[in-house]
């Protein structure tokens, strides 16, 4: 009986975390609005200020939703500490991770068209990796899926490796957006 109040108060304290996010998610819609609509000329640097955020808060939950699963892979099916992993690795995803990358992707695609016309073979190569980092978070918010379905087949090494995926990425990223090579 009491684990069925821990799943309610979970469940009940996702959706409140849900509800946070989205208001959070359209008051900053909203001033992006006003920004743009009152003040178009100055918005280009909190379109930049706004993409940064969003990319740290995108790359901080592809960095650690990998090693959650590292330890998940290893816990016992239907344990406290399963069912514990189970309800971080969703509130991630959803709460930070998803929102996270959806807000990079509108800006960083305003920027590359208003700011850079889609021009230069740094921007191409840093959409592609971008676009790969989103499969790799495709990757994961299946294996969250599985995970919490109890699915999961893969060792703990394996999500050693893929914790890796992202930070590779991001170096490669950070690179082209700062040196411009080509």
């Amino acid at each position: 009986m009491a684990q069925s109040n821990d799943t309610g108060n979970a469940a009940g304290s996702t959706g409140q975390a849900m509800v946070r996010m989205t208001v959070g998610i359209g008051v900053l819609v909203a001033l992006t609005a006003l920004l743009v609509f009152f003040a178009p000329e100055g918005f280009y640097p909190w379109a930049k200020a706004i993409h940064i955020l969003a990319v740290i808060s995108w790359m901080a939950g592809m960095l650690y939703l990998p090693r959650l699963l590292v330890y998940h892979a290893d816990a016992e099916k239907g344990s406290v500490q399963s069912e514990t992993f189970k309800v971080m690795e969703r509130r991630l995803l959803r709460g930070i991770i998803n929102p996270a990358m959806v807000i990079t992707w509108v800006f960083g695609l305003w920027m590359a068209w208003k700011i850079f016309g889609f021009h230069g073979g740094w921007l191409h190569a840093k959409i592609g990796l971008v676009l790969l980092l989103s499969g790799v978070h495709g990757y994961l918010a299946g294996a969250v899926r599985k995970f919490a379905e109890d699915r999961n087949e893969k060792p703990a090494r394996h999500w050693r490796i893929v914790n890796e995926i992202p930070t590779l990425l991001m170096i490669a990223i950070v690179i082209l957006v700062v040196v411009k090579p080509f």
